[in-house]
């Protein structure tokens, strides 16, 4: 047991302990090591039997290390300081609280002794000190006891502080990694100190190739961009403001790639000194924005160029029979009148099929489903188009009793007559077939030619908006959305279309319904 005078060489330990946890402050950042190693040091300085530390956090107290206490007590002292109650408890009702029910539990046997662990200022949390002998310290034994707790303190706030500080650093982390655009995070000289996956990814290198290298570096340009360069900007001044985005966008130089489309964002983050502290850059890929692009000046080219030719035709046509110095036959006038209604029947099919490519993006095509027989349908196409071109043999060979599918009759007939109007465009001559073959879930229809077949770089985007090869655009007039709509229409019944493709054995496009 312990007098009022402490031995010497206990005061000697009471100093080496004290060297110890102010080590602690710089050595040891993990906070639950630390709690570990001053709860350990807190009972061998007072000789006590076992001990805990309580801090107290914003929902309220609760035990965060401990040591000798059986589970039982440990598992009914908990819940206890965690009630709403204990919110606002201060360290002499603790104390007080721990000390009774310390006397109680052990039937008198054991008392407590708390040290308050305050740093800068606010009460953090208590150590508490289980052993069999009261509390019997000289003044001089308090002062030391107390910095010991101040030291212990100022160690645990550290340590919660970097806690806290590697958790925001861990969100940080998840969310530039979680975000779609590629990210980098420049110091005040352009060098990069963070990237994220996506820019990993969108760059085609690996973390390590990339931090801790200039901007200059990785971002260079292939050609002139749209904007200023972020060098030519900061040689400038840029910027003068917190809030002063900068925006470049052009063909991003890609060590896989030949050259990657990209839009970059820079923001500053300024010192309250108004000094560039970070730049945050978001790097997106704009290949689809282009591809966009590429699409609508295509359109427009495409379509400028299809509508202006039957109106041409229909004006030609109608003011030379409208001459009054000439006198045209019957047979004249009526071949007239048939180019003159051919060209307004190109012209009423081009912007249906323009409609419905519009009504496709605004949200899809409507189907008014009923019964359709194929087999009926694929013979009153052919017999339709077999007027139009006496070089080909049109025929439709599909098996008895093929079976009737629920579908839009009007919907499957144009995707019908659009395969055969290609085929008649692309074969100039031979045999052109639909015919039909019965699957256990669905129903297959092809059409087949026999003309030089489709191009294999040709092949995977026959079925795009405004597609066409450079062979088509050659041959044969269009705006590229017949295969468009065709696919649109099909998988809104539920199937799918391909197309194989050979100069040898024709084209054949192939599309499923389900039965």
């Amino acid at each position: 047991m312990l007098t009022s005078n402490m031995l010497p060489d206990f005061r000697v330990r009471q100093r080496d302990y004290l060297l110890e946890i102010s080590r602690l402050l710089t050595q040891e950042l993990d906070l639950e090591k630390l709690l570990a190693r001053i709860l350990r040091v807190s009972i061998e300085m007072l000789a006590g039997q076992a001990g805990l530390i309580a801090l107290k956090q914003p929902e309220g107290w609760s035990v965060s290390a401990a040591h000798g206490i059986a589970p039982a007590f440990l598992s009914y002292l908990t819940p206890l300081l965690a009630e709403e109650e204990m919110v606002e408890l201060d360290v002499r009702e603790l104390n007080r609280m721990l000390k009774e029910l310390t006397y109680t539990v052990s039937m008198g046997l054991l008392n407590g002794t708390g040290l308050p662990l305050a740093a800068h200022g606010q009460v953090i949390g208590v150590i508490f000190i289980f052993r069999n002998y009261p509390d019997m310290f000289t003044p001089n034994d308090r002062v030391l006891l107390q910095s010991f707790a101040d030291q212990a303190a100022i160690a645990v706030f550290n340590a919660q502080l970097y806690g806290q500080v590697s958790l925001e650093k861990q969100r940080l982390d998840a969310l530039l990694d979680s975000a779609a655009d590629g990210i980098l995070i420049l110091d005040s000289n352009l060098n990069i100190e963070r990237c994220n996956t996506a820019f990993e990814k969108l760059f085609g290198q690996t973390r390590a190739e990339i931090v801790n290298r200039n901007h200059t570096d990785i971002i260079k340009w292939k050609k002139e961009p749209q904007g200023k360069t972020l060098e030519e900007s900061t040689a400038d001044g840029w910027p003068l403001t917190p809030n002063a985005t900068l925006y470049v966008e052009g063909d991003l130089q890609h060590p896989q790639l030949p050259h990657l489309p990209v839009g970059i964002t820079y923001a500053p983050l300024l010192s309250e000194e108004n000094k560039v502290r970070n730049i945050f850059v978001s790097v997106r890929d704009i290949t689809h924005f282009r591809t966009a692009d590429e699409i609508k000046a295509t359109f427009i080219s495409i379509v400028s160029h299809e509508l202006r030719t039957p109106v041409a035709l229909i004006k030609g046509y109608a003011s030379t029979l409208r001459r009054d110095d000439a006198h045209w036959d019957k047979h004249t006038i009526s071949d007239s009148l048939a180019v003159i209604e051919e060209e307004a029947d190109r012209l009423s099919k081009m912007i249906d099929d323009l409609l419905d490519a519009s009504r496709l993006q605004a949200g899809g095509l409507s189907l008014n489903q009923a019964d359709v027989a194929l087999s009926s349908l694929a013979l009153r196409v052919t017999q339709r188009f077999a007027a139009q071109s006496p070089k080909h043999r049109l025929s439709v060979e599909f098996p008895e009793n093929f079976p009737v599918i629920l579908g839009d009759e009007t919907r499957i007939e144009q995707v019908m007559s659009n395969l055969v109007s290609n085929a008649l465009k692309y074969a100039p001559k031979g045999e052109i077939k639909i015919s039909g073959t019965v699957h256990p879930e669905q129903v297959v229809i092809c059409v087949s030619d026999e003309g030089s077949g489709i191009e294999a770089k040709d092949l995977p985007h026959i079925f795009d908006r405004f597609y066409r090869s450079t062979n088509a655009v050659k041959q044969t007039k269009g705006a590229g959305l017949g295969l468009y709509l065709a696919r649109a229409i099909v998988e809104a019944h539920g199937g799918r279309i391909w197309a194989d493709g050979g100069a040898a054995t024709g084209a054949r496009i192939c599309f499923s319904l389900p039965r």
